[in-house]
C-alpha cells in the first residue's frame, strides 16, 4: 500500500531543509512530489525510502550536492 507524506515528515526523514529538497528536486536528484489537492503535495513513502536507502549504500552524505 502506497503512503504519501508531506513536506514536514520528509524533511525530517532526509534532514534537509524544504529548499534544499526543493533545489536537489530541481537538478533531479530527489523525487518529485505528487499533487494531491489545489497547492498540497506529498511524496511516496517508498520513493524516500528508497532514495535514502540509496544515499547511504553508495556512502554518499544524504545532503552532499555532487560537485
Amino acid at each position: 500500500m502506497i503512503r504519501l507524506i508531506r513536506l514536514p515528515e520528509v524533511m525530517d526523514r532526509v534532514g534537509m531543509s524544504r529548499s534544499t529538497i526543493y533545489l536537489y528536486i530541481q537538478r533531479g536528484l530527489f523525487p518529485s512530489p505528487v499533487k494531491i489537492g489545489g497547492r498540497s503535495v506529498a511524496w511516496n513513502s517508498e520513493e524516500i525510502d528508497s532514495w535514502i536507502q540509496a544515499k547511504l549504500s553508495d556512502g554518499s552524505k544524504l545532503c552532499e550536492l555532487p560537485h
